[in-house]
């Protein structure tokens, strides 16, 4: 019954953009939406704090986060894998 309930948490891809703290990284995840009104698509980016336990994660990775317990005030997202390595 577990393994079925983690399988439905929202996972997101995203690019690091702080790992200043510790074992916590701020991801930024970007989308196209069109605009209700008008049909034009909007860039929408949206800014997640994950956990990673070993400090892994460098500013410019690729990497996917999943949906988890609350972990702190603003932390509810964790580190899944590192998709890509910046350059």
């Amino acid at each position: 019954m577990e393994t079925t309930a983690r399988s439905t948490r929202r996972e997101r891809v995203g690019v690091v953009v702080s790992n200043n703290m510790e074992k916590s990284i701020i991801i930024t995840v970007k989308q196209k939406v069109k605009h209700p009104i008008y049909g034009k698509f909007v860039n929408k980016t949206s800014r997640f704090m994950a956990h990673d336990e070993e400090n892994t994660c460098n500013v410019g990775d690729t990497v996917k986060i999943s949906e988890t317990r609350p972990l702190s005030k603003s932390k509810r997202w964790r580190l899944v894998e590192i998709i890509e390595r910046a350059k």
